[in-house]
């Protein structure tokens, strides 16, 4: 399922490149973060999940746009609402 780097940039309206590092870097971040939440380990599960790229994107903008002042709390129980269908009950 891997969101693109081209993706994440226009999902986030960024038309420069001095990021690209840290937003593939969030990119991967976010989804690990995501498939902790929806307690999976397989990357091809997780993609089989229908709301997992929309997941995945969110967390990466959250994470670009709150870099200084972010509440992993708040992040972290919107995408267990996003993902509540597909979380496993334990790993």
């Amino acid at each position: 399922m891997a969101v693109t780097l081209e993706e994440m940039k226009n999902y986030l309206r960024v038309d420069y490149d001095e990021d690209d590092a840290l937003i593939e870097s969030i990119i991967g971040a976010s989804e690990r973060l995501c498939m902790d939440v929806a307690r999976m380990d397989s990357l091809e599960e997780f993609s089989a999940v229908e709301n997992a790229r929309i997941a995945v994107l969110y967390a990466a903008a959250y994470l670009y746009e709150h870099r200084e002042e972010a509440d992993h709390r708040a992040l972290t129980l919107t995408l267990r609402a996003l993902l509540f269908g597909a979380r496993k009950e334990a790993f």
